[in-house]
């Protein structure tokens, strides 16, 4: 079997890849963004012609934090756009049958009840810190939806909460809260400074998944006989939550940030800074109810992840 994984550089596409590599009968086809545009439409269209693989795993994205998103969003709505219109109808025009897109929790609205559940999509205001990614991942459910609807091929989507892991970008302006948060604790302690200033009030609740624990959500849901998927899903309602079903406060993430890193000094809150969405907790039951559950804790991931960052610190971008 020939899988295409689109992002294989990424920190979700790179965990899928480990994971692939480990399987019998695979072949994967992979191809660096020097080698392959996604956003270029005529590039796409020959790779896939040239390719013609069986399987396409669609984990490229441009993606970032609350900052990058405020700074860049004609960036990143025209990006993945092209991305996911290239990726999914090139793939289509190859006759490849099966395709799993990953989008992101941001899909749902602001103000959506807790935890969300795959039937709140477009019932109200997105969030407006990254409304413009949210539409272009919205996008690509309902790209997939339709050529599902009209093609009759399976083409299937699911919607990861935070992600967190080795691979991750701990870039100090442009990464998630997670990885920055690890990076800021992490120069504090070894600086011996007194205080650490984090974003906004340390209010709003996250959820967090390892990455680990996504490259085998997304498999097990690839692996999915479609009779078993479609009894699941609907037609106009096919994406599938992915997470653990438990969250935390931003402020008592730093903590515990703090306490894995070493630092002892002071913790402050910065309202003046955006917090986005109040809370984001996915309802993972239709998945659960499929037979798969997060197995990676929170404590085990943040752990494994530092040491992970003590390691590559050389090659991370800075």
């Amino acid at each position: 079997m020939k899988v295409y994984v689109a992002g294989h550089r990424g920190m979700v596409g790179g965990a899928i890849l480990r994971q692939l590599q480990a399987r019998d009968g695979i072949e994967i086809i992979a191809r660096s963004h020097a080698d392959l545009d996604l956003t270029d439409q005529a590039a796409v269209r020959t790779f896939m012609q040239a390719e013609r693989p069986d399987v396409v795993i669609l984990a490229a994205a441009r993606v970032g934090g609350i900052l990058a998103n405020n700074n860049y969003p004609a960036d990143f709505i025209y990006d993945n756009l092209m991305i996911e219109a290239n990726v999914i109808h090139q793939a289509f025009a190859a006759g490849v049958t099966r395709l799993l897109q990953l989008g992101s929790s941001c899909i749902y609205p602001r103000a959506v009840p807790q935890p969300m559940r795959e039937d709140a999509l477009l019932t109200g205001v997105l969030e407006p810190t990254n409304e413009p990614y949210a539409i272009a991942k919205i996008t690509g459910i309902k790209l997939c939806e339709s050529y599902n609807r009209q093609h009759g091929v399976d083409y299937r989507s699911v919607m990861p909460t935070n992600l967190y892991g080795p691979g991750d970008n701990f870039h100090p302006e442009n990464s998630h809260v997670l990885p920055a948060l690890i990076r800021r604790f992490h120069e504090a302690a070894r600086d011996e400074l007194g205080e650490v200033v984090i974003w906004g009030t340390g209010t709003p609740r996250r959820e967090f998944l390892h990455v680990d624990d996504m490259a085998a959500a997304s498999l097990f849901v690839m692996d999915l006989p479609k009779e078993v998927y479609d009894a699941n899903t609907d037609p106009m309602l096919s994406h599938i939550n992915v997470g653990t079903g438990t969250d935390i406060s931003i402020l008592e993430l730093a903590q515990q940030v703090a306490e894995i890193t070493g630092f002892e000094g002071r913790i402050t809150t910065d309202p003046d800074k955006p917090d986005g969405t109040p809370r984001k907790l996915m309802d993972v039951s239709r998945l659960k109810a499929m037979g798969w559950e997060a197995t990676i804790s929170l404590d085990e991931g943040l752990r494994s992840t530092y040491t992970w960052f003590l390691d590559n610190q050389t090659d991370l971008r800075c």
